[in-house]
């Protein structure tokens, strides 16, 4: 009878025991992963946002870089290339006036005119070589490629304060925005190469002057910049 209470009483003592809650050991270990598993959520944010910024500035330098080896190839500048439908079979030019007719976010739902040059600028790389895409008479021959933020890349002359032709990318968050300044000009919006208004829709037109002095990192801020060609 002796050895059968004990063993009696043992197990309910174990049974106790595995009731118990965490020791400080295990709640640091959780919260050790815990800690890990924030950061590497946080590193991740931060490696697409830096992604985003690369791929954004590669676009300007690469279309800056295409439009140079288009003029130094057939002395034109593309969209506004007046040669381009005797160049290119089923290809329609532009009017020559050193200037790029229509809005860098001019939508089109036909094959482009020759009074939308925004649009004929993205054929005539196409048609070149020098941007890949749609190179038949179509309206997507002239549609804007879009950037890396799902935002529109394009191109017109004039505006914030510039009077020659300029390349403008837009929909670009905040952050993305203001590093793409930084890096590439002086990180003031209201001058220099590279510039900028705050956004309230999506592919805002661009107004005459910079609409802000400064950026506002906010996290949901957008903003158009445009850089000189």
């Amino acid at each position: 009878m002796k050895n059968h209470t004990v063993g009696y009483i043992s197990s309910s003592k174990s049974g106790k025991a595995g009731q118990g809650g965490f020791t400080l050991v295990e709640i640091a270990i959780v919260l050790v992963i815990i800690g890990l598993l924030l950061g590497g959520i946080l590193k991740g944010q931060e490696m697409i946002t830096q992604a985003k910024i690369k791929n954004v500035v590669n676009d300007f330098n690469g279309m800056t870089a295409a439009v140079n080896s288009y003029q130094d190839r057939y002395r034109a500048f593309p969209g506004d290339d007046l040669n381009a439908s005797t160049r290119w079979a089923g290809g329609v030019s532009g009017n020559g006036n050193g200037l790029i007719s229509g809005k860098y976010n001019n939508n089109v739902s036909t094959t482009p005119t020759t009074a939308e040059e925004s649009n004929l600028f993205w054929w005539h790389l196409r048609q070149s070589g020098f941007v890949a895409g749609v190179t038949t008479a179509s309206a997507a021959a002239g549609q804007q490629p879009s950037n890396a933020v799902n935002g529109m890349m394009g191109v017109q002359t004039g505006g914030y304060g510039f009077s020659s032709s300029i390349i403008c990318s837009s929909n670009l968050p905040d952050k993305v925005a203001i590093a793409v300044d930084t890096q590439m000009d002086d990180g003031a919006p209201a001058g220099g190469q590279v510039r900028a208004d705050l956004q309230t829709t999506p592919n805002p037109d661009v107004t005459s002057a910079a609409g802000v002095t400064s950026y506002a990192e906010t996290g949901t801020n957008q903003y158009v910049l445009c850089k000189n060609l």
